[in-house]
């Protein structure tokens, strides 16, 4: 369902983007880059957060890390990740599969400003071997997120 959800979020937002499937997985950074033939950071890759008791979507190129203090900073808090299973309920995307699109109920999401250095991501798409090409600003655009500096 989540694969499905995804497409039909594209189908109804950006029609003329479509969801690449590989046989290979691409549930991590490294697979996902050898998957698409890609640079590892051009992988977006999407994490789920607990902000005190909301749940938002922060969006990293793929080797960068969360830069605790930046986030502490930003948000007023240290940086919660959620347990696969709470993942899953949120965003109705599996680990290794999860992106900010296709969602049950919207989410915040926080592009990190690491995606702006290149002209064409790939995030995840719902499942561990999903995908879409998109550039940075139409993936900000699409999920109404905001840009934020949160990663080392």
């Amino acid at each position: 369902m989540s694969l499905e959800s995804v497409r039909q979020f594209f189908r109804e937002n950006a029609p003329d983007i479509s969801v690449i499937v590989t046989e290979a997985s691409s549930a991590t950074v490294a697979l996902a880059a050898e998957a698409h033939g890609v640079e590892p950071d051009q992988i977006a890759k999407t994490i789920c957060l607990k902000i005190g008791e909301d749940v938002v979507l922060v969006v990293t190129a793929g080797t960068k890390r969360l830069d605790n203090r930046k986030f502490k900073d930003r948000f007023g808090v240290k940086p919660r990740m959620l347990d696969a299973e709470a993942v899953i309920e949120a965003t109705s995307h599996p680990v290794g599969g999860v992106c900010p699109f296709g969602l049950p109920s919207p989410l915040k999401v926080y592009c990190d400003l690491s995606l702006k250095a290149f002209a064409e991501v790939v995030p995840a798409a719902g499942a561990t071997n999903a995908a879409v090409k998109i550039t940075p600003e139409r993936m900000l655009a699409l999920v109404d997120g905001e840009w934020a500096d949160l990663c080392q």
